[in-house]
C-alpha cells in the first residue's frame, strides 16, 4: 500500500483506533527522512501522545503529510531545473547542487534544523553503547556540542565543525552513522 492509503486509514475514524496508529507507523514506514524511531519521537513531541490521542495522532499525520508534500515540490522543481541544464548541454549537476534525492533520506522538509536535533537528542538517547572506538567517541562529541549549542555556532566554530564532520565522515563504517553526521549538518546551519 501507498502512503495515501496508510494516511487515509489514519484519518478513518470507523477503524479501531490501534489499527490508525498502525497506519501512522506505516506512513513513517515509507516516509522516514530521520529514521523510523526518530520521526516518530518527533511526531510526538510535536503533536502530542498519538498513541491515546485523536487530535495529536491527526497532528501527526498532518506533519508529516506537509514534510512530504513539501519535498515533492522540492523534487519537482529539481526535476526541472535538470531538465533546463540537460537542454542547455549540462549532462551532469554540479556538486554544490542540493538534490533533494539524496538528502530526502535525512532532511525533515518545513522545520529542518529544529528536526535535526530532535533526531540528534534521540541518537543520544538511544545509541548503542560506544564501543566503535574513537570515531564514535568524536561522533559523540559533536552532536553533545551541537545540542549544546542549540544548532547555533558562530562563523569560526562552523567551520571548525565542518571540517571535523568532513574527517569523520571517511572513517565512519555505516550509513546510519552517516546519517547522524548529516543531521549534524544540518542543526548547525552547514547545509
Amino acid at each position: 500500500m501507498g502512503f495515501g492509503n496508510h494516511a487515509r486509514k489514519v484519518r478513518d475514524s470507523r477503524l479501531p483506533y490501534p489499527w490508525r496508529v498502525s497506519a501512522l507507523r506505516s506512513c513513517v514506514q515509507l516516509y522516514r527522512p530521520l529514521g523510523f524511531n526518530a520521526t516518530l519521537s518527533y511526531l510526538q513531541s510535536k503533536a502530542g501522545r498519538f498513541r491515546s490521542d485523536e487530535a495529536a495522532l491527526l497532528g501527526a499525520l498532518n506533519l508529516i503529510e506537509a514534510s512530504r508534500a513539501a519535498l515533492r515540490v522540492e523534487l519537482e522543481t529539481y526535476a526541472a531545473r535538470r531538465r533546463e541544464a540537460k537542454r542547455q548541454g549540462r549532462r551532469s549537476p554540479r556538486a554544490e547542487d542540493a538534490n533533494p534525492n539524496r538528502q530526502c533520506r535525512w532532511y525533515w522538509y518545513g522545520a529542518p534544523q529544529e528536526a535535526a536535533r530532535h533526531a540528534l537528542w534521540f541518537w543520544s538517547r538511544h545509541r548503542p553503547p560506544l564501543s566503535g572506538g574513537p570515531v564514535l567517541e568524536e561522533l559523540g562529541g559533536c552532536v553533545q556540542a551541537c545540542l549544546d549549542a542549540g544548532g547555533v555556532f558562530a562563523e569560526a566554530e562552523r567551520g571548525l565543525l565542518g571540517a571535523r564532520l568532513k574527517g569523520l565522515e571517511r572513517r565512519l563504517p555505516t550509513p546510519e552513522l552517516l546519517r547522524v553526521v548529516r543531521h549534524i549538518e544540518v542543526a548547525a546551519g552547514l547545509r
